[in-house]
């Protein structure tokens, strides 16, 4: 990201050769355990003994930000972990007079302090009133009522702050902490646009059981060449599917524009990712999901370098793929090498460890 210096927080460790298979979950747990052991205990430690955190999840469209709190819940278990997403929170109010009876909604009447009424607030919430906007106030009283429900265990929150005042009011994150008496933290991620970009324009979906997969970053396992268009495709591969035995996959209308429809939300959550990057007094873990080139093969083992995956026709017609790393300019013009999800979350297994230790 231009402008902001995020760590390289590099994985290799002395002794350890093993090749680990980080798409499969036995694998992710063999590798979190070599790469981030010593660090996984002292977290476990921590959350055993009955102590939680917050963590506001800060990244832009696309950042990885579900895939990595999936990966942390994945190592420390559904019973100590909930991710919230704000966004699915006040999508899953589709009806709001059953909403009402609920004692959820009991407790959010009570939370909510406002400079419109709790009424105003709602019509702006179904779509009935276009001169209000949805209020901070409104999204904390829900979030409190949702938390409740949640005792015992740590949060990420996904989609706060969303607007850049509201990084700045550093008291609207206090009062939801001091609420649980949590510790708090921000984790800021560092993608390049053009790894968001590549992963719009390449991927693609079943049309009949609506697999997602990439083209270029997770290919099913048969794939095709079209002479008309003269474009490599792939056939869906799910066991499950009720189409054709090749179902062939598509991309999404619009996906061939890449970021240009979302590039204004990416200039906006460039914007709070930089406010709450020089906002005091709150611990922050930066994560990056990429390294420079000429860093990577110190740094990191091959298998936790993103693959790329090519394809092209051999002598005999059929199609072949081959793999090698996948190389990006990052936001500032530097050849980069995009890392798997796994290995991101190693480094922010280990901040998260220093951080708690001070808490």
């Amino acid at each position: 990201m231009k402008g902001l210096e995020f760590p390289i927080i590099g994985t290799k460790v002395k002794g350890v050769v093993k090749k680990f298979d980080i798409n499969s979950p036995d694998g992710r747990k063999a590798y979190f355990e070599a790469k981030a052991g010593d660090e996984i205990g002292h977290t476990k430690s921590y959350l055993d003994s009955g102590r939680t955190f917050v963590a506001y999840l800060l990244g832009k469209k696309g950042s990885g930000k579900g895939t990595y709190s999936k990966l942390f819940t994945e190592i420390f278990g559904e019973d100590k972990i909930a991710t919230v997403s704000v966004g699915d929170l006040v999508r899953s109010i589709d009806n709001w007079h059953e909403f009402e009876k609920t004692d959820k909604y009991r407790r959010m009447k009570k939370y909510y302090r406002g400079f419109i009424s709790l009424e105003d607030s709602i019509d702006a919430l179904m779509g009935r009133s276009t001169s209000k906007l949805l209020p901070s106030e409104f999204i904390l009283a829900l979030l409190k009522a949702h938390i409740d429900d949640l005792k015992g265990k740590s949060i990420f929150i996904d989609g706060l702050p969303r607007e850049d005042d509201q990084v700045s009011y550093s008291l609207y994150f206090r009062d939801l902490i001091a609420y649980r008496d949590d510790p708090d933290l921000f984790i800021l991620i560092d993608i390049p646009e053009s790894v968001i970009d590549a992963r719009i324009k390449t991927r693609v979906v079943c049309p009949v059981c609506k697999l997602s997969r990439n083209l270029k970053l997770l290919p099913t396992k048969n794939a095709g060449y079209d002479n008309k268009t003269g474009k490599f495709y792939l056939m869906c591969d799910n066991p499950e599917c009720t189409g054709n035995a090749k179902e062939i996959m598509v991309g999404k209308e619009g996906d061939e524009k890449g970021i240009e429809p979302i590039r204004e939300r990416l200039k906006k959550d460039e914007k709070i990712l930089k406010s709450a990057f020089s906002l005091y007094g709150v611990p922050k873990v930066l994560l990056r999901n990429h390294v420079p080139s000429i860093d990577a093969n110190k740094l990191f083992d091959d298998y936790e370098i993103t693959p790329e995956f090519n394809f092209h026709i051999d002598s005999k017609g059929k199609v072949r793929v081959t793999e090698s790393p996948w190389a990006v300019k990052d936001d500032n013009g530097v050849e980069s090498n995009s890392l798997m999800a796994a290995t991101v979350v190693v480094g922010l297994v280990k901040q998260l460890k220093d951080i708690l230790e001070e808490v």
